[in-house]
């Protein structure tokens, strides 16, 4: 079974089960923790992932980096994991778990490239242009700054793209060069 699928499977039964509990709010929180571990620390991906590593050492860990304030259903579900083997899809199930979270709560989440830090005016722009598009009234922005885009922004809205930075443009005549429509063809 592909990771995606197992992973969703979990996060979906999590969700729920927070949702039922009333422990959306703090269940959300602790796989923000694993999240960000796994993005931040590669030890730490390494660690879930590692058959060396017993069942038993894992939850423990995992435990101690959930901290005191983790939730009970954090725990079991931690629990669960170790006892089915499936430790190694933690940094997947905490992902498909944030975009279940984001789905329930009907959250857009968009993403914008551009090379200088956007103001209020234009962040608010931006998120107009999601709700257009998506339909949806709560949007969540991740901005990301890269020089390399020369000027403009893309705009990621799911698995649309609105891309209108000048180096698209420029790669876009940069191959409108390379063919030449004038030239005169001889069959």
């Amino acid at each position: 079974m592909s990771a995606y699928r197992v992973a969703s499977r979990y996060a979906k039964s999590l969700l729920e089960l927070a949702v039922e509990r009333n422990e959306l709010e703090q269940v959300h929180l602790d796989m923000a923790t694993v999240l960000s571990l796994s993005t931040e620390d590669s030890s730490f991906s390494d660690m879930v992932k590692s058959p060396v590593i017993s069942s038993e050492k894992k939850l423990n860990i995992l435990k101690l980096l959930a901290g005191k304030k983790a939730s009970a259903l954090t725990i079991k579900f931690f629990e669960l994991v170790g006892e089915k083997g499936r430790t190694a899809f933690l940094p997947e199930m905490a992902s498909a778990f944030f975009r279940l979270y984001n789905e329930h709560l009907g959250i857009q989440t968009a993403e914008v490239v551009s090379t200088i830090q956007l103001d209020d005016e234009l962040r608010n722009s931006f998120k107009e242009i999601v709700k257009e598009v998506s339909g949806k009234d709560k949007v969540k922005l991740i901005e990301k700054i890269n020089p390399n885009l020369i000027g403009g922004f893309v705009l990621r809205i799911g698995d649309k793209q609105l891309d209108e930075s000048i180096k698209s443009k420029l790669q876009q005549l940069r191959l409108d060069f390379t063919q030449n429509l004038y030239e005169k063809k001889y069959y």
